[in-house]
């Protein structure tokens, strides 16, 4: 088996520690493979979960890259 997640406590402060462990089970993605395992989902509806994401993924991207691009052409505009 893999490594398992290891936080020290320093100086007896438990909550700092707690705090930390949390944040990297966070992050290591465990709370959400421990979600996806829960119930079957049928392979059309992950496709369609997928696609949303990445239409969604794609309209923040444009919005970012077209907030960029006004900006710039504010910038030419007041010097």
């Amino acid at each position: 088996m893999g490594q398992g997640i290891v936080v020290e406590v320093i100086n007896g402060d438990i909550e700092r520690a707690l705090r930390k462990f949390k944040k990297r089970v966070q992050n290591s993605g465990i709370f959400q493979e421990l979600k996806n395992r829960e119930c079957f989902v049928k392979p059309s509806e992950l496709r369609r979960r997928e696609k949303a994401q990445a239409l969604s993924r794609a309209r923040k991207r444009s919005r970012l890259e077209e907030n960029t691009s006004k900006e710039s052409k504010l910038d030419r505009y007041e010097s």
